[in-house]
């Protein structure tokens, strides 16, 4: 793991606050109908702390990922609420909807998303650009020195490796300052030695910029960075834990 590497303090973060950004209230989901009929959250009410490091894992099936779209405003619940900071999400249009995914949930995927003909920084700017709001130079400075890829912001994706192409996206997510960041297996195509490094920078940007990270992973040992580890089985929380160990995990997951 790289701990040589620190994130300077951004000059507007907002402390870490005991606070929900996130919260489920009462939400289910479900798919088909009759026999078919399948329970992908079953009646779901959870808060995820403003400030803090949140992983969700459990089997396949077991409702994490459908938790994590739905709290991230990318599929609507069949019936309960979901709030981002004082929002309530499922009564938004679809306009108003994309606007709040755009500014106040970063997002990063285990396959990058990243747009092979541009360049790194077009890549992290592409977002704002996008909605026509204008970057701030000292807060993109500081996001790429402080993630080690100021010296790539001309090379294009395919001249990157892995952990470098994850770099970028973690940085295209934080350039908005979202309310939260949305990560789903963001290790799941790097190698060990990447896997530490983009799960360290996630890790200080909530300690040193009280960023707040939502995570879905299937590994034990990537959601050690976690504060908190979230256990679903069938539709619903079985676990919730704090006193992060590789046993307790490893029993929560049973």
């Amino acid at each position: 793991m790289n701990t040589n590497t620190t994130i300077a303090q951004a000059p507007a973060a907002a402390p870490a606050q005991a606070s929900s950004i996130v919260r489920l209230q009462d939400v289910s989901k479900i798919y088909g109908s009759g026999d078919a009929q399948v329970r992908a959250l079953d009646d779901v009410s959870v808060g995820f702390g403003a400030g803090e490091f949140t992983a969700i894992m459990g089997p396949s099936g077991s409702g994490k990922s459908t938790m994590m779209h739905i709290l991230a405003g990318l599929d609507a619940p069949t019936s309960g609420h979901v709030f981002v900071e004082d929002t309530d999400i499922t009564t938004l249009k679809d306009t108003a909807l994309t606007k709040l995914r755009r500014d106040r949930i970063g997002f990063v995927f285990q396959s990058f998303n990243l747009v092979p003909t541009l360049d790194a920084r077009a890549n992290i700017l592409l977002p704002m650009r996008l909605a026509g709001a204008t970057p701030e130079k000292e807060w993109f400075d500081l996001i790429v020195t402080s993630l080690g890829i100021a010296d790539r912001l001309s090379h294009r994706p395919s001249e990157m490796s892995g952990g470098q192409q994850q770099r970028v996206a973690v940085a295209r997510a934080l350039m908005s300052r979202p309310a939260v960041i949305v990560a789903d297996e963001p290790t799941g195509n790097l190698d060990s030695h990447s896997t530490d490094e983009v799960m360290d920078l996630l890790r200080r940007a909530v300690d040193e910029l009280s960023q707040s990270v939502i995570m879905v992973t299937h590994d034990t040992a990537t959601a050690a960075y976690a504060d908190r580890v979230l256990v679903c089985r069938d539709g619903r929380i079985v676990s919730d834990l704090r006193d992060i160990t590789a046993d307790n995990l490893t029993a929560a997951l049973r």
